[in-house]
């Protein structure tokens, strides 16, 4: 069993957004529409660089990373916004599982929401996007997630709220649960990819997970949908794209 952080434990999405848009602004950014987007699921190296090239922030990618960070844990010191349900949520799957932690942030974002939450205890394995080659919408968190809990990945659910996190663990071939984030929600074609959408925490149940069934069914139709949505879905000036057009 593998949670994301963002979004379906912390209620942090637009924290973090707002702690980009004041570096930018502080800095000589440019923010414009879609950047927030963009940024979804990267992970801190990735989006550094996006704010360096495409907002055109005028500091180093370790220095953007440094004073978002900083906003951001500042803000978690005030009052960590954690989701209603959370913690029991966290609880209830832990007594039935082992847990894992697939998440977006910066390890020592992930370390002091883990201190603050008192949830440490529960999480067998935590990964950051930031030790794996590449940020959500690829599955690489999630596939390190498995290979430490030492579980294949067709055999654990993913728990997410957002279009990048779903589509993440939905392309590491796990079971997906989504929890709809309310301000940045995903898009119904992106939701008919999964095996189960609640509204709160407190629907996520074992009972609701053991009646997903056999973690092979429909595996591959829904690969095959996400193989086409990413074709789609990442043109030549995406930040996530290695494909750089036909040769000229």
């Amino acid at each position: 069993m593998v949670f994301d952080l963002d979004g379906v434990l912390i209620d942090s999405e637009q924290l973090w957004d707002a702690a980009r848009r004041s570096v930018a602004a502080d800095h000589g950014g440019k923010w414009h529409d879609g950047a927030t987007e963009a940024m979804q699921g990267m992970s801190s190296p990735e989006w550094s660089r996006y704010m360096r090239e495409q907002l055109q922030v005028t500091l180093t990618e370790r220095q953007i990373v440094d004073l978002v960070v900083a906003s951001l844990l500042a803000r978690y010191e005030v009052g960590l916004p954690l989701l209603p349900g959370a913690v029991a949520a966290v609880h209830r799957l832990a007594a039935q599982w082992p847990l894992g932690l697939a998440s977006s942030s910066n390890r020592v974002v992930i370390e002091r929401v883990l201190d603050l939450s008192h949830l440490r205890s529960s999480f067998e394995v935590t990964v950051s996007s930031e030790e794996v080659a590449r940020g959500k919408p690829f599955p690489d968190v999630y596939l390190a997630a498995a290979r430490m809990l030492g579980v294949p990945a067709e055999d654990c659910a993913a728990v997410e709220d957002s279009a990048s996190g779903l589509r993440a663990a939905v392309a590491a071939r796990m079971r997906v649960v989504v929890v709809p984030n309310p301000h940045f929600p995903p898009p119904e074609v992106e939701l008919r990819q999964v095996d189960l959408v609640i509204t709160t925490l407190d629907a996520l149940t074992v009972d609701a997970l053991e009646a997903l069934g056999d973690t092979g069914e429909g595996l591959d139709e829904r690969q095959d949908e996400q193989d086409e949505q990413e074709m789609e879905s990442f043109p030549a000036s995406d930040p996530h794209s290695d494909w750089a057009g036909p040769p000229s």
